[in-house]
């Protein structure tokens, strides 16, 4: 096995994984899925969701990366028997899938931002202008450009590459996401806004509870970079003297905040606009919002703050899980990590070119993300919760007893919650995903 870095801070290791949960998941997935599914009635249940489940998961991850020293493949390999020695390839082909499209969205948002920039935000006609973006040559070539910076990053390694890249880009996130939303929050809107986004409707939460609780369950770990061995691999260059618990807290409470910021940002613009048909799913932001930009005082130059917030966060969260498919080549074959980094670069480049080509339409985004993000993810963290909450119980306690002074009956409070609640929605949830995602496929190519 190649020499394992170790991060040379542990401010370094949070912001890392950090700005792996923030980029797209929290603030272009986590507006649209608030505003597809009853506006603070999904917040409440997302809240719920990333506390009960995202946080005990997050612990299985670190503990079994950190016990391992490894990357997904080679952690299940070292510590699973049987068929749990091939779990850990969910995790890599999660990985490499999302980032398969998450580079071409990120290329749309990149264009984004210089449209912003021009000042030629569509006021009518935003959904052709989205559909000219997002199919075709140009598409294309900022899916590249996208991929190269990722590829440049990681191919530095981790202290380098990775830890020097986030201590620069997690700050100017927080920075620049905290000054937009001051501003949103003097817009003419933004109390209409405020309302719809924190007054919950319980009512709301009971009648549509079925469509709620996977999607946030599914925002949950794709926010928390859960299920796609991130944070396995992560944990792998981490000392015995961590507190995972402490550093998952911080994660969980910062990565949450950055979602929830998020959504005083866009709200406030879309009330304001006066958008009363927003777009579902994926053209939230490239519809809706670069539309409400271009009725807003400032919009432009606001937009393009923000979509170049946006494509800072992308980067930050592709960087990472770049590391996990990388790793499984140093670690698994003793690769360099230069020729690793630029070999993986190529072919997700060209495992992602049926998002960035197809013209008019999102049907490959919807194939890839649906697979990915509503199956993977969550059969990943499903497999891992079984396998500490019932397989390796001791395993479990011992690792993430380690660095913590007194542990005590916090670790069955642990596993019981892995046990049951856990396991439970999970299960749930997985089920709805996968009758959904076969729905989806059947819609598509009928």
């Amino acid at each position: 096995m190649a020499q394992r870095e170790s991060w040379a801070t542990r401010a370094g290791f949070i912001l890392a994984a950090v700005g792996s949960a923030v980029g797209l998941g929290n603030i272009w997935r986590f507006p649209y899925q608030v505003g597809e599914y009853g506006g603070a009635a999904f917040l409440v249940v997302y809240l719920l969701l990333v506390a009960l489940i995202g946080f005990p998961v997050m612990l299985v991850e670190f503990t079994i990366g950190r016990r391992t020293e490894r990357n997904p493949v080679g952690a299940l390999k070292q510590i699973g028997e049987g068929a749990w020695t091939k779990v850990g390839w969910v995790f890599v082909l999660a990985g490499f899938v999302i980032l398969s499209y998450y580079s071409v969205v990120a290329g749309w948002i990149l264009r984004y931002t210089a449209i912003g920039l021009q000042g030629n935000y569509a006021a009518g006609g935003a959904g052709a202008q989205f559909m000219s973006v997002a199919g075709g040559m140009d598409s294309v070539v900022t899916h590249a450009i996208f991929m190269a910076a990722i590829v440049t990053v990681v191919a530095f390694g981790i202290q380098q590459g990775i830890e020097f890249s986030v201590k620069l880009m997690v700050p100017a996130i927080i920075a620049l996401l905290i000054g937009l939303a001051v501003y949103a929050g003097t817009l003419s809107g933004a109390g209409e806004a405020y309302a719809y986004y924190l007054s919950p409707d319980l009512g709301t939460i009971a009648a549509n509870w079925t469509e709620i609780l996977p999607a946030a369950a599914a925002q949950a770990f794709f926010t928390l970079s859960l299920g796609m061995g991130v944070m396995i691999t992560y944990a792998s260059y981490l000392g015995e003297d961590r507190n995972l618990a402490k550093d998952g807290t911080i994660i969980v409470a910062l990565d949450t905040a950055i979602a929830f910021t998020a959504g005083l940002v866009a709200f406030p613009v879309l009330y304001t606009a006066e958008l009363t048909d927003v777009a579902a799913g994926p053209s939230f932001i490239f519809v809706s919002l670069a539309q409400a930009f271009s009725n807003i005082p400032f919009g432009g130059i606001i937009g393009a703050i923000f979509f170049a917030i946006v494509t800072i966060a992308a980067l930050s969260s592709a960087i990472s899980i770049m590391e996990v498919v990388v790793s499984y080549l140093i670690d698994e074959h003793g690769v360099d990590r230069l020729p690793a980094t630029i070999a993986l670069g190529v072919v997700i480049f060209v495992v992602g070119l049926p998002v960035a080509y197809e013209p008019e339409g999102l049907n490959w985004l919807v194939v890839y993300d649906g697979f990915a993000n509503s199956i993977l993810l969550i059969l990943g963290g499903l497999l891992l919760a079984i396998y500490i909450g019932w397989v390796a119980t001791d395993l479990g306690i011992e690792e993430l007893g380690k660095g913590i002074h007194n542990l005590g009956s916090w670790g069955m409070v642990w596993i019981w919650t892995l046990r049951v609640p856990v396991i439970i929605v999970l299960l749930i949830v997985l089920t709805q995903n996968t009758i959904g995602y076969y729905e989806s496929l059947v819609g598509i190519f009928g």
